[in-house]
C-alpha cells in the first residue's frame, strides 16, 4: 500500500526549515527578532516524520502482515546517510582551518556522535546549552535533532511491530498513552531538567507519537476528515497557530513543554484537515512551497555549518545575501546530486556510501 503523495506536507516542512534557517540567521527587523520562536520548525518536523513512519510501517503491516526491519532501516539509511555524510566532509577543512584545537576536538567528537546519531548526548553531557551565544559557533548542533529522530526510527517500529502482533485492537489506546507519558515527561524535564529535556527522546517522542495518532486514525478510517466546513476553516486555525508560536515564543518560555502546543496541534490541524480545495492547502501545494520543502533536509543539514563558518571568520555580518546564495546553491546540488542518487535502489546501498 503505497502512501499517496501529499504536496503540502512538503509545504509543512518548507514553514519548518525556513523558521530554523530565519531562527538561525538571527535576522533582525528594527532591533527586535520577529522569528525569535524558529526553533519551533524541529517540533513541526517531528510531527511529520512520526504521521510518515507510521504511515508506511502500519501500510505494510496491513498489505503483507509483515515487516521488513532490513527494507526499513536501508531506506532510512538511504534517505539520511549519505547527505550527512557529504556536509560532514565538505565542513572538514573549513574546520581544519577556521577553528582553535580545543574547537576541533569538539566538532571532531560531535562528528563522531552525529554519524552514530548520539550527538543529542554528546551535546548533553558536554554542557552546551542550545540557546547558549557560542551554539551558534558549533557547526554540527543541529544533528542533536537528527540523532532524535534515527533513535525514534530505531526503537519504534520494533516497539509497534510487537504491539501490533499482541495487542491489535489497543494500538491507539497504546499510542495515546505513550504520548500522554512524553508530554508530562517534557513538562516536567522542562520545569526541572531543562537542558537534559531538550535533547533527550523522551521528551521529544509525543511530538512524532501525535503524528503516530494521526496516521492510524487515518489509515483505520480509510481516509481524513471529511467535513467541508472543518476543512475550510481548521487548515488556516493550524497555520496561525504556528506563526504565533514562532513570532511571540519567548526564549525564557519552557520548551519543549505545553508551550510547544500550539505549533504541534496546528501541524496536525493542517495535516489532517487540508485539502487541495483550501486556502492553506493551496498554499503549502505552491511551486514555492514545494520546492523548498523537497531541499528542506538539504537545506537543514547546510545551514548550521555554513552560518557557523562565516560567523567564526567574521563573514556573517554584511554579507547575508551570499551566504543564503550559498545555502541554496549548496542545498540545490545535495539533493539532486547526493539525495535522489541515494534513493535509487538500483544503486546497491554499499554503492552510495563510498
Amino acid at each position: 500500500m503505497k502512501i499517496a503523495y501529499r504536496p503540502e506536507i512538503d509545504g509543512l516542512r518548507a514553514i519548518a526549515v525556513l523558521a530554523v534557517i530565519f531562527y538561525h540567521a538571527q535576522i533582525s527587523v528594527f532591533g527586535n527578532l520577529p522569528f525569535k520562536g524558529g526553533f519551533i520548525g524541529v517540533d513541526i518536523f517531528f510531527v511529520i516524520s512520526g504521521y510518515l513512519i507510521t504511515s508506511i510501517i502500519l501500510r505494510e503491516l496491513i498489505a503483507t502482515g509483515r515487516f521488513s526491519f532490513k527494507n526499513f532501516y536501508e531506506r532510512r539509511a538511504r534517505r539520511i546517510l549519505p547527505a550527512l555524510l557529504f556536509v560532514i566532509i565538505i565542513s572538514l577543512p573549513f574546520a581544519y582551518m577556521y577553528l582553535i584545537p580545543s574547537s576541533l576536538v569538539d566538532f571532531s567528537k560531535s562528528l563522531l556522535y552525529s554519524l552514530s546519531f548520539g550527538s543529542n548526548f554528546y551535546f548533553y553531557f558536554s554542557g552546551q546549552e542550545y540557546a547558549a551565544e557560542n551554539s551558534l559557533l558549533k557547526p554540527l548542533l543541529h544533528t542533536w535533532s537528527l540523532s532524535v529522530e534515527e533513535q525514534f526510527y530505531i526503537l519504534f517500529p520494533i516497539i509497534f511491530l510487537f504491539i501490533f502482533k499482541n495487542f491489535n485492537k489497543s494500538i491507539l489506546s497504546f499510542l495515546i498513552i505513550g504520548f500522554t507519558l512524553s508530554l508530562i515527561i517534557s513538562e516536567f524535564g522542562s520545569r526541572n531538567y531543562p537542558s537534559l529535556n531538550f535533547y533527550i527522546i523522551s521528551s521529544r517522542v509525543w511530538e512524532l507519537l501525535i503524528g503516530s495518532i494521526l496516521a492510524y486514525l487515518e489509515i483505520k478510517f480509510g481516509s481524513r476528515n471529511k467535513e467541508l466546513k472543518l476543512n475550510k476553516i481548521l487548515p488556516s486555525i493550524g497555520l496561525i497557530l504556528i506563526l504565533l508560536n514562532i513570532v511571540f515564543f519567548k526564549l525564557y518560555f519552557r520548551h519543549p513543554s505545553f508551550f510547544t502546543l500550539p505549533s504541534v496541534i496546528g501541524t496536525c490541524l493542517i495535516i489532517w484537515f487540508s485539502n487541495k480545495n483550501e486556502f492553506v492547502g493551496k498554499l503549502l501545494s505552491s511551486k514555492i512551497f514545494v520546492s523548498i520543502g523537497l531541499i528542506s533536509y538539504s537545506l537543514y543539514l547546510w545551514h548550521y555549518p555554513i552560518f557557523a563558518f562565516a560567523r567564526i571568520n567574521d563573514f556573517f555580518q554584511g554579507n547575508e545575501l551570499l551566504i543564503s546564495l550559498i545555502l541554496l546553491v549548496s542545498s540545490t546540488f545535495s539533493f539532486y546530486f547526493v539525495e535522489r542518487p541515494a534513493r535509487n535502489k538500483t544503486y546497491k546501498f554499499i554503492f552510495i556510501l563510498v
